[in-house]
């Protein structure tokens, strides 16, 4: 396939629809050098994006975390957002909505007179583990940490966030992995790269409280659909010495959806009977 910059199709930038190829920002762009940038990944499924107003919303509660406003109401991109699968002739298909600081007056790290851009590309894209929703993934153990919320606007899906735990996945594939599961500054297990992470033990679910990184979405449809298997869930500080004892592992995501964890570093799960449930009850609740 073409590299994301060489495709067919359109984008919706400011407003607009842009043929894909020109679909460009200027070199002195502010979020490419401070990382002024926020972002949502959303999948439509059947023409339909599951829980797109709230991927909208937070995506306007990240720009206020990073002090700017997005120029765009939540109805707008909304609408915006259908335009741009309409456009393309998806129905299933990958939605990306970014917001940056663009190029102005600033250069510096100030750039309060800059201007705030928008745009929605979507795409066809599988499985984010390819096979390992059926098998099971293994997930290395990162040397990042993620940080406190005291150095960091943890709960922001923010372009800069992402930086090591990109780190963190290069090192994993190298090893031959899918992923990494990171541990939070405390030494707690905290999340992988871009999704949450559950365990299973005794028929109930233990998935790390989310003090210091992303609530994610499907996390939160995740817990809702064990309460209404009536699986306890417990929301805590998981302890690195606690992974020997759980027996299933999952993780989720937009992109990752529900996939089963087999191995993390020399912890090895079965892909067991709740974590096959869940995937294909959230499968179901997607195309529902």
């Amino acid at each position: 396939m073409a590299g994301y910059d060489d495709r067919d199709g359109k984008i919706w930038m400011d407003g607009t629809l842009t043929d894909w190829r020109g679909a460009n920002v200027h070199i002195l762009t502010h979020a490419l050098h401070y990382a002024s940038s926020v972002f949502e990944g959303e999948r439509a499924y059947n023409g339909r994006i599951f829980r797109s107003r709230e991927h909208t919303e937070r995506l306007h509660f990240s720009a206020g975390q990073l002090d700017f406003e997005i120029p765009f109401s939540v109805d707008q991109i909304e609408a915006a957002k259908a335009e741009v699968l309409k456009a393309n002739g998806l129905t299933d298909a990958y939605v990306r909505a970014v917001a940056w600081r663009g190029v102005g007056e600033d250069m510096g790290v100030a750039s309060a007179r800059n201007p705030v851009r928008l745009a929605i590309a979507a795409w066809e894209w599988g499985a984010y583990y390819g096979d390992a929703k059926m098998k099971g993934a293994r997930l290395d153990i990162s040397k990042w940490k993620r940080p406190s919320p005291e150095t960091i606007p943890c709960h922001a899906k923010a372009a800069g966030l992402y930086m090591i735990c990109t780190l963190s996945k290069h090192a994993a594939e190298a090893k031959g992995c899918s992923d990494a599961m990171m541990f939070d500054y405390r030494g707690y297990v905290a999340e992988a790269t871009g999704a949450n992470i559950f365990f299973v033990k005794d028929g109930e679910v233990h998935t790390p409280k989310p003090d210091c990184f992303l609530n994610g979405l499907t996390r939160q449809t995740v817990i809702g659909m064990l309460e209404k298997r009536q699986v306890k869930v417990h929301e805590r500080h998981i302890m690195p010495e606690e992974l020997e004892g759980f027996e299933q592992c999952w993780l989720t995501g937009t992109a990752a959806e529900v996939t089963p964890v087999g191995k993390i570093g020399d912890y090895n799960f079965e892909v067991g009977a709740l974590t096959r449930g869940i995937a294909e009850d959230y499968e179901a609740l997607v195309r529902a």
